[in-house]
């Protein structure tokens, strides 16, 4: 057989030869979409590839982007890793001392950036030396000292006549986690671990796309790589639509009917916001047929209203950073309404069940016990570190408690580090999440421990209702009873205007147990 690297720039160069003409359309809030074939798109990364080479950008490096989805961050992600560099996303909704602490471990020197970022990007550069800043998706006020147009600076190059000769295992990319739950860790990936993942993505039973299919990546590029869209699409020469910053329930609704987008792929968040637009204005979204939630879970009630309301497919999903990110997901054949039914896992990662101290429990279904995973898409150790973070039969332990269904079918059930321990005996808030957050009136709902003198946690409960909409303390609190034991119960309920997020639009519980955790007086 013929040795063949498995590198990522092979699928847009696929993309470029059968499907030259498929557009990547990139939304532009109050002016007209951008729009570029995917042949042009090659053309384009393969001029940042030779902008980068002159700027001494070498293999083995780390360029930073701190950018929205967007054609020419797309562009620049392939030009990053057709030079045989690692592309470092930064996450645009974390702190400039936040952000400047990773780029310390990465040593990017070249961050490219979207305009409206470039005030973020300075403070930055003020922590850490920043020998270029290379600016996106808009005009630049002023340059010098090291502040440049990247597309100004691309017009002006011929593209590199190929990609660098990378192999396969070179890193290609560096995502740090979300820190919700602890403090960020960085994930390199490599070309070909995301090339194997990319391939599990496309499996029918996964998220299946095809050329004739128009895909909106309404998660972001920062976030574990996009979930894989950049690479996913491309390589079957399926549409795809980035949205740019704009991810608001109208702003979707305006693209997905616009670009006859028919599958829609983000986190729960997104399709909350959709879902109320939606409702508000009688809209219909005709060519819709799936929306794929990842990130958190979705209640079973909201997943309903969604495929009732747009009379879509619902599939749920699972995965980590530390899985590039995919773990397991429904299918669109058989897609579960259960409540937190995420699917089984495709061919390339396997799931195992252990007791706390790391030992596999006997019976895999239908028992609750600590998650662990592996496979080729999997972390062995975070970036920077020598020691690894899997057990000596490979398996990395995700932090998650849930239970396989007879199917083989997951359903995390906590996290175990949310675990509450109220008198000697533990509450899980997912269960009681659960159960809240299905309620009509409610738009999100989080429990967290309090501190308590005689039990020494007690859960409590916040909420953000949805507009419009009002149910009382006693209410809320009586849609538990009968459904978990009465000493889970909370005695607290907290009303919200707004839950804080996580910079992945996760709730932000690292956020919410500092302001509440702590008994008043």
């Amino acid at each position: 057989m013929q040795p063949f690297e498995l590198t990522l720039n092979t699928f847009l160069d696929h993309a470029a030869r059968w499907h030259p003409q498929t557009e990547v359309v990139t939304a532009r809030q109050g002016e007209t979409s951008r729009r570029i074939g995917y042949a042009d798109l090659r053309e384009g990364a393969l001029r940042v590839l030779a902008l980068l080479t002159e700027l001494g950008v070498e293999p083995g490096d780390h360029v930073a982007t701190l950018a929205w989805n967007s054609q020419t961050h797309m562009e620049v992600w392939y030009g990053i890793m057709g030079l045989g560099a690692a592309c470092h996303t930064l996450n645009p909704r974390l702190t400039a001392d936040q952000l400047a602490a990773m780029l310390r471990q990465s040593q990017a020197r070249v961050a490219i950036v979207s305009a409206d970022l470039l005030p973020l990007a300075r403070q930055v550069a003020a922590r850490i030396p920043l020998r270029s800043i290379l600016v996106i998706d808009g005009g630049v006020e002023e340059v010098g000292e090291g502040v440049a147009s990247l597309e100004t600076l691309v017009a002006t190059r011929r593209p590199a006549a190929r990609w660098a000769d990378v192999g396969e295992d070179a890193p290609s990319g560096l995502c740090f986690t979300s820190g919700t739950t602890g403090a960020p860790k960085g994930v390199a990936y490599t070309h070909r671990s995301s090339y194997l993942h990319t391939l599990r993505l496309l499996q029918a039973d996964v998220m299946g796309f095809t050329a004739r299919d128009t895909v909106l990546a309404a998660v972001p590029m920062f976030h574990a790589n996009a979930w894989g869209l950049p690479f996913a699409a491309p390589a079957v020469g399926a549409r795809l639509v980035l949205p740019g910053r704009h991810a608001d329930g109208r702003s979707l609704a305006t693209l997905i009917a616009d670009e006859g987008v028919t599958v829609a792929v983000g986190v729960p968040t997104v399709w909350i916001g959709l879902l109320e637009h939606v409702e508000t204005h009688g809209e219909t979204l005709p060519s819709l047929e799936r929306i794929v939630v990842g990130g958190s879970s979705m209640p079973a009630a909201l997943m309903e209203r969604l495929e009732r309301v747009l009379g879509i497919v619902v599939q749920t999903s699972w995965g980590m950073t530390e899985l590039s990110p995919l773990g397991t997901m429904a299918s669109p054949a058989t897609s579960r309404r259960d409540a937190g039914v995420s699917g089984r896992p495709s061919v390339g990662i396997d799931l195992l069940l252990t007791d706390a101290a790391g030992r596999p429990l006997p019976e895999q279904r239908g028992v609750e016990g600590h998650l662990r995973v592996r496979g080729p898409a999997v972390v062995e150790r975070y970036f920077g570190q020598d020691e690894p973070v899997t057990d000596a039969d490979g398996w990395f332990a995700t932090g998650d408690l849930a239970r396989l269904d007879a199917e083989g079918n997951l359903t995390i059930t906590g996290r175990a580090k949310d675990l509450i321990k109220s008198g000697g005996e533990w509450i899980n808030p997912a269960h009681i999440e659960e159960i809240v957050g299905a309620l009509p009136e409610v738009s999100m709902a989080a429990v967290v421990g309090r501190t308590d003198p005689k039990w020494g946690e007690r859960p409590i409960l916040l909420v953000e209702m949805r507009k419009g909409a009002d149910i009382d303390d006693l209410d809320l609190l009586g849609s538990l009873r009968g459904q978990v034991a009465s000493w889970w119960i909370p005695e607290t309920v907290i009303r919200l205007p707004e839950m804080p997020k996580a910079a992945t639009g996760k709730i932000d519980k690292m956020r919410l147990r500092t302001l509440y955790s702590q008994a008043a007086g």
